[in-house]
């Protein structure tokens, strides 16, 4: 039975008992380059330890991605990334002047079409503009930091909202944090307020970590850039960041450790998350994130080193490894199969699409297709990690019949078309109400019960 806006995580014990064992450990880490071939179905084949609801989901993303590649009916789950650190402190950001309540963007999908995001992404970087890692208010999981900071009320409302949707606020009192999702925020005395949706399980939950460089005595989205990193200018400064006992690598964990200590109060909530680290690493040197554009091996040793603290040092069993290079269009962004780190290490792939345009795709062809077709080889749930633009609009009405992304997010405040001044990334009111409403796509919609069973 189908039903629109419903997420089910059912639908590959098919696929894994007609596999069995070690054709899936085969699956998982084989050649990659023959295809086609089905993604993997169990996530104890990356990590034996992973926890239920963590694999119930990746088994879910597997199984809209194996229904693709039979050519069977497959739906696309809808997802919205929020950039809290601005909603929160930046008056310019958005489709109005003047700061706005935390998860305001994943609230105006359903201002404007009645239904909330099956995901959301959020992010424990990069900061604004403050020294230091530091957090808003003490917690129990948090006390390693310094509290009461101003602009750092952020990363505890990430938490909140990432526990909110995938356990649904309000709720009864569990544990958790601010169960009513409403506070006052310790350094400026200011009222605020996750949004409610319904009190039920609402959706699945990403982080992505917008790192500014290791040792950056500033957090921001300027100190993420290679061109404001030491790196810019030592050409060894990057192979000292993933040497261990160097001063660079000692700095990338601590880094590590401030989202390790978010990441597993979320695992104590039984919150299992996509993790997106390092993205667009495929850059051209020197025009993107300190991470991108380094020597391939390089960056496998930093994603490597990566998944080993926070999996093997730190016990993070929630996680689902997402790896998302840039649109590869020859210019800024380039070819990235050197720089994928392994199926051992990676459960999910996806491109941040902002080459393409419904109006002008790249190279002519169908919309996102030369993305899709090319993630193929890799048999992991390909998603739409980024994009200005939701897949239905008046441009392409068909999208996600030629190419059933697992997963498509839409990127914080790309979401509403007034806050963008460029044509060409504007989506309209009609266009996200056809891309939520559509039998293609999965949205919060109906209730969930716990744990997300159908």
């Amino acid at each position: 039975m189908r039903m629109r806006g419903r997420i089910r995580l059912i639908g590959a014990g098919a696929t894994a008992a007609v596999l069995g064992p070690l054709a899936l450990w085969a699956a998982w880490d084989a050649d990659e380059t023959q295809a086609p071939r089905l993604a993997p179905t169990d996530l104890r084949e990356r990590d034996p330890q992973a926890t239920p609801a963590a694999r119930r989901v990746y088994a879910f993303l597997a199984g809209l991605e194996n229904d693709a590649r039979l050519g069977r009916p497959s739906r696309t789950l809808i997802g919205q990334h929020v950039e809290l650190h601005n909603e929160r402190y930046n008056p310019k950001y958005g489709d109005y002047r003047g700061t706005k309540q935390p998860g305001y963007y994943y609230k105006k999908a359903r201002d404007i079409t009645g239904r909330l995001p099956g995901f959301v992404e959020l992010d424990l970087g990069p900061g604004y503009g403050r020294p230091g890692w530091a957090v808003g208010q003490a917690r129990s999981y948090n006390g390693s930091w310094p509290s009461c900071r101003r602009d750092w009320g952020y990363v505890e409302d990430a938490v909140d909202l990432a526990v909110g949707v995938w356990a649904g606020l309000p709720r009864a009192a569990d544990g958790s944090y601010r169960p009513s999702g409403t506070h006052t925020e310790c350094f400026s005395g200011a009222p605020v307020s996750l949004p409610h949706n319904g009190g039920d399980p609402a959706g699945l939950v990403g982080f992505s970590f917008h790192q500014p460089y290791p040792g950056s005595p500033v957090k921001s989205l300027e100190q993420t850039k290679l061109r404001n990193s030491p790196g810019a200018d030592d050409p060894g400064w990057f192979r000292r960041v993933i040497t261990a006992d160097s001063p660079e690598h000692r700095a990338l964990l601590h880094d590590l450790d401030f989202l390790a200590d978010h990441l597993g109060y979320l695992a104590d909530q039984g919150v299992p998350v996509l993790l997106r680290p390092y993205h667009e690493m495929n850059t051209a040197p020197g025009d993107g994130f300190w991470w991108a554009g380094q020597d391939p091996a390089a960056f496998h040793e930093l994603w490597r080193l990566t998944y080993d603290h926070l999996v093997h040092r730190r016990g993070l069993h929630n996680l689902l490894f997402v790896w998302a290079p840039n649109s590869w269009d020859g210019g800024y962004g380039r070819d990235p199969h050197a720089y994928y780190p392994g199926g051992r290490y990676v459960d999910v792939v996806g491109v941040d699409d902002y080459s393409d345009t419904p109006a002008k795709p790249f190279g002519g062809g169908a919309w996102t297709e030369v993305w899709y077709r090319g993630l193929e080889r890799y048999r992991r749930p390909r998603i739409m990690a980024e994009s200005f633009h939701v897949p239905l609009n008046a441009a392409q009405p068909e999208t996600l019949s030629r190419t059933p992304w697992v997963l498509w997010t839409v990127w914080g405040q790309a979401l509403s078309y007034e806050n963008l001044s460029a044509p060409r990334h504007k989506n309209t009111a009609a266009d996200v109400r056809r891309t939520y409403g559509s039998p293609k796509t999965i949205t919060s919609g109906d209730r969930l019960r716990a744990g997300h069973a159908p």
